[in-house]
């Protein structure tokens, strides 16, 4: 079997690993593994919108937190406005999920358009800052926020709603996270096979030579960091109704560093590398850390030795083949 099978046969085992292990918890009464699933899923939603960055323009975004932060907020206030029954801006808050994401993803990309015009003008280690730069300052922002809890975070007393789900119950929450992971990775797929995704690995590649064929470097990798900024808005919205919280925290600079982990982990620019990575990530968090408070210390290793020796992350190493954004 070529190393294109392999990795469409293991896509599928990990779909399916995904899918039917929360079915067991649920057949089996336990809500922790299916809670635990959840979490693995969304943010895995969150890395395949750095993955259009990082994997597909090359762009080591280390301000991704921002965008989960936004959408986590806009969660939050929404819900917050909702259950007093006030109005922000003049407009009532809502409990429904739909809504909510769609201004979350419009937020976010709004945002990321702004931070990109700027940062996308540099490149290296000086993109790197920028984009951490801008992420701290909507962390010490949110921080300072006292309407909206400040460092103690703002709570959503009640999980927001989606058409014909109860949200509330685990089984039901993991359903619609899972369905829109699918969704995104399709889009993923989507993307990387269409003519703006070849344009945007060229760029990554030699940015020289495809302007040289009329390829506009700046446009398409603005587009990509907006779309990618777009995707974990809605991460984040999502991830705030599961754990029905929202804080300065989810900005942290660390946040971004541990979607960037998930991606090395799984797989650079990997259809499933997102899927892959937040699993070992959330796998070693919950038992390793029940172990030792070092587990960090053991996920460092792994992430050592699957740079060394794995560039590929375990997707593909696990396919048996070496591919750079794709």
């Amino acid at each position: 079997m070529d190393s294109t099978r392999k990795e469409w046969l293991l896509n599928a085992l990990i779909a399916g690993a995904l899918f039917a292990v929360p079915l067991w918890a649920w057949l089996a009464n336990e809500p922790f593994i299916i809670t635990l699933a959840t979490r693995i899923a969304i943010l895995a939603i969150a890395a395949v919108g750095l993955n259009i960055a990082l994997g597909l323009g090359g762009m080591v975004s280390f301000g991704h937190a921002l965008y989960l932060g936004l959408g986590g907020y806009v969660a939050g206030i929404a819900a917050h406005h909702a259950f007093h029954g006030t109005e922000v801006l003049g407009l009532p808050g809502t409990n429904q999920m739909l809504p909510i994401w769609a201004l979350a993803m419009v937020l976010s990309g709004l945002v990321a358009g702004v931070v990109g015009a700027l940062s996308l003008r540099t490149s290296g280690i000086f993109f790197i800052m920028i984009t951490l730069a801008f992420a701290q300052m909507g962390f010490f922002f949110a921080l300072s926020w006292p309407a909206y809890g400040g460092e103690d975070g703002l709570p959503i007393f009640v999980r927001n709603q989606f058409p014909g789900l109860n949200t509330a119950r685990p089984w039901d929450m993991f359903l619609l996270a899972y369905a829109v992971l699918m969704l995104c990775l399709l889009a993923f797929a989507g993307l990387r096979a269409a003519r703006f995704g070849a344009a945007l690995m060229a760029i990554r590649q030699n940015p020289d030579r495809a302007a040289a064929l009329g390829i506009s470097p700046f446009g398409i990798k603005l587009v990509g960091f907006v779309l990618s900024g777009m995707i974990t808005g809605l991460a984040g919205a999502m991830m705030a109704d599961l754990t029905r919280f929202v804080s300065p925290a989810m900005m942290a600079w660390t946040v971004s560093g541990e979607l960037i982990v998930i991606i090395i982990l799984g797989g650079v620019g990997r259809l499933f590398g997102p899927v892959a990575g937040a699993a070992i990530l959330v796998g070693f968090e919950v038992f390793f850390g029940g172990l030792t408070e070092h587990w960090k210390l053991w996920l460092g290793l792994v992430l050592l030795g699957v740079v060394l020796f794995a560039r590929g992350g375990l997707i593909g190493l696990l396919a048996g083949r070496v591919r750079h954004g794709g």
